[in-house]
């Protein structure tokens, strides 16, 4: 059973299973709290990506209706004209910007191009996503659907104001993390303000149940890791999203209500010499509705799910080498120094 998001303490039981601690923790204990509060708070947001690079955030200061909104605006999207999708469509990682099409992507930890064909044909990931980039950036527009109908006109604005929402708790969460690596709390404001992040919002249509049984290897989105600094993750009550643990299982990160899954990634890693993980993670099937009906209906089918996950990252023109108190001599850096923006052209220009 998910644990209920209310609890006065910053700490509280989120998910365990097979040595994999995701918990919960309320983000208003270091939003309002003193600086005891704020430094326990960071401590334990520190300590989660550290051991599982998972947590729940809960009272982060976004709130349920404005998240209803955006899903409700994203479900229409989703449910627009092929034709009208694809005049959006997603054109080249530099930009990471439009409209992904059912089967296009293949998230995976290979970086081999024939085996992420391989996997692409083969296994596709079961979903289509529009790709929402900070506006502003010369010669790499967003594409928007405001010139089909008020409606469009609409989600462009639902989902600018979210982006810029997501940015500032991007930037709150890393003073968090600031704060239990030991820095001062704008550490990394430098790093975060320019709001080089990616808002995605996904559609996994319905599927017949009879694709993952005659496919065991069938998921909606492999095994990955994320590529940035953090994720947010904000989930449907359908489920789906799964962890991997010490154990080398896949433990359920069930969805709590109101609550926003966030995850480091592989660049937060790369930036703590590794001493904060990046997880790998996938998307599979939840259970199907149950009916007495044995006919062919919602019974065989996998039901829609729709989450929406806030890629955060460096801004790009940052130097990104192993923070100061991550390492001893210089020899135990484990990376080059890499500037964020190029890092993550060179891993979406493997993924698609």
């Amino acid at each position: 059973m998910a644990p209920s998001q209310e609890n006065d303490n910053a700490v509280s039981a989120g998910v365990q299973q097979d040595d994999l601690t995701i918990p919960l923790i309320n983000f208003s204990t270091f939003l309002n709290g003193d600086s005891k509060t704020k430094q326990t708070t960071a401590s334990a947001i520190l300590h989660a990506f550290r051991t599982s690079g998972f947590l729940y955030l809960s009272n982060a200061g976004i709130s349920p209706s404005t998240v209803q909104t955006v899903f409700s605006k994203s479900a229409k999207f989703f449910n627009r004209p092929e034709e009208q999708k694809e005049a959006l469509t997603w054109e080249t990682p530099e930009s990471n910007r439009g409209y992904v099409r059912f089967g296009r992507e293949k998230v995976t930890q290979s970086a081999d191009p024939e085996e992420i064909l391989r996997l692409r044909t083969s296994n596709p990931d079961y979903k289509e996503t529009m790709e929402i980039g900070r506006e502003g950036v010369e010669g790499l527009p967003n594409k928007w659907p405001d010139s089909f109908d008020e409606e469009g006109k609409e989600f462009t604005r639902v989902m600018r104001e979210f982006h810029d929402t997501c940015k500032k708790l991007h930037m709150q969460v890393m003073r968090a993390i600031a704060l239990g690596m030991g820095y001062e709390e704008t550490f990394f404001d430098e790093y975060t303000d320019a709001g080089d992040n990616n808002l995605r919002l996904l559609h996994y249509p319905p599927v017949l149940k009879s694709v993952f049984e005659n496919n065991p290897d069938a998921v909606r989105a492999g095994p990955h890791s994320d590529y940035g600094s953090i994720t947010l993750l904000f989930q449907d009550d359908i489920g789906g999203l799964e962890v991997k643990s010490p154990q080398n299982t896949w433990v359920r990160a069930v969805p709590i209500k109101d609550t926003i899954v966030v995850n480091a990634g592989d660049l937060l890693a790369r930036w703590s010499n590794d001493t904060i993980k990046s997880t790998n993670h996938r998307v599979v099937q939840p259970p199907a509705p149950s009916t007495s009906d044995e006919s062919k209906d919602e019974s065989d089918l996998y039901p829609t799910r729709y989450s929406v996950a806030y890629f955060c990252n460096p801004n790009f023109d940052k130097i990104i080498e192993a923070l100061p108190g991550t390492y001893g001599d210089v020899s135990e850096k484990k990376y080059q120094p890499i500037k964020s923006g190029d890092y993550l052209t060179m891993r979406l220009a493997a993924t698609y």
